[in-house]
């Protein structure tokens, strides 16, 4: 039994503690600043504590008896959280998309303990995208150009933006707002957000896809000097990006972040009947030739044990459960900072959590079954 600490009692935490106990394998003890929150969450398997994220001895009692702390709560808190763990020896797995955030995380695991590991942006993009990808990468022979598309979607677009909540504000706004990370013509430079604008058809249904930030997690770093070019797009429904411009460039929301978080969250409601697109494409060399492999995933809503819990909600908890299982299973790294690339990606598929991921969209072949060279 392994006890686990998970600071976070909002959309992605309950999916996380949720899957965690009815494991049977984990004792989880759900932290939370408000009570509230945590009242509303009762499960077998499960404890709740109150907990303020933002304060060193807060955050040492709820720890105090756990062996992994997982953190869903906003990325502005997670740094703390890193210095905390390492202190009371619990390693340490976060939701981050923020890259200053990742940074300073990496800072951390670099003092890891024997045994203590930090591995952040443990998600759906950064996450199982990174994971996806990177072993897509490995069929090639050599490398040319990796694109990456993930869209988390209302399936019942209503209003001018074709969008609802569906996760964090702070991490939409971070992502609409903050430089992207990429590779082009070999050198590793910095886009801007909401820029790149463009559009693709899957299964009948027409998307944009434009810059965003946090994406690619550590894959730059990790493909550097093997590919002319990597990227990560978000993906929404036609005519989304240019509102969101409009409102983060032209009106200066931009530069006032709690103002247009104000604004989302008091006229874009939250919908749990959405969708997660998923739609990687690499292209390189094979055996002397040119080819090009890519995988779509199309993942729904789903009820279960009587409650309807989002895409957004199952992909990003899923993840997050699958590499803490694989930790506990000693299948990752033993020590200090772990990358997403880290994680096979068959393990990943196979296991408990992760297994949510492996059907594959209607007519269309899942990368796992399509590792075969169609030359040989």
């Amino acid at each position: 039994m392994t006890d686990v600490v998970l600071l976070g009692a909002g959309k992605i935490g309950r999916m996380v503690a949720r899957f965690l106990a009815d494991s049977g394998d984990y004792r989880v003890r759900l932290a939370d600043v408000d009570a509230s929150a945590l009242a509303r969450f009762d499960r077998p398997g499960v404890e709740t504590a109150t907990v303020d994220a933002a304060d060193a001895a807060s955050l040492a009692n709820v720890m105090r008896g756990r062996s992994v702390v997982i953190s869903a709560l906003s990325f502005k808190l997670n740094p703390l959280v890193a210095e905390v763990a390492h202190e009371s020896g619990l390693s340490y797995f976060d939701l981050t998309e923020d890259v200053v955030t990742t940074r300073r995380v990496r800072a951390v695991a670099a003092k890891a303990k024997p045994g203590q590991v930090f591995m952040p942006q443990c998600g759906l993009a950064p996450g199982f995208v990174s994971i996806l990808t990177n072993h897509a990468a490995k069929w090639f022979d050599k490398l040319d150009a990796v694109h990456m598309r993930v869209g988390a979607l209302p399936q019942f677009p209503t209003n001018a933006l074709m969008y609802n909540l569906t996760w964090s504000t702070d991490g939409l706004i971070n992502e609409y707002c903050n430089p992207c990370e990429a590779i082009h013509h070999g050198r590793r430079i910095e886009l801007l957000p909401l820029e790149g604008l463009e559009h693709f058809d899957l299964d009948g249904t027409k998307y944009e896809a434009f810059n965003t930030s946090g994406g690619l997690g550590t894959l730059c770093e990790t493909l550097d000097g093997q590919v002319r070019e990597l990227n990560y797009k978000t993906v929404r429904y036609p005519g989304h990006r240019d509102l969101a411009a409009f409102l983060v460039n032209d009106l200066r929301l931009g530069d006032r972040r709690e103002l247009l978080k104000d604004v989302l969250e008091n006229a874009v409601p939250i919908t749990y009947q959405d969708v997660v697109v998923v739609f990687c494409t690499v292209t390189g060399w094979r055996k002397g030739r040119f080819v090009q492999k890519s995988e779509a995933k199309t993942i729904y809503s789903q009820t279960i044990g009587g409650e309807v819990w989002s895409a957004i909600q199952i992909t990003t908890a899923a993840a997050m459960c699958a590499v803490v299982d694989l930790h506990v299973a000693g299948r990752l790294p033993l020590s200090g900072f772990v990358r997403q690339e880290d994680v096979d990606y068959r393990e990943f598929l196979a296991n408990r959590f992760g297994r949510r991921y492996a059907a594959p969209a209607p007519t269309r072949s899942s990368l796992e079954e399509t590792d075969a060279d169609p030359t040989d």
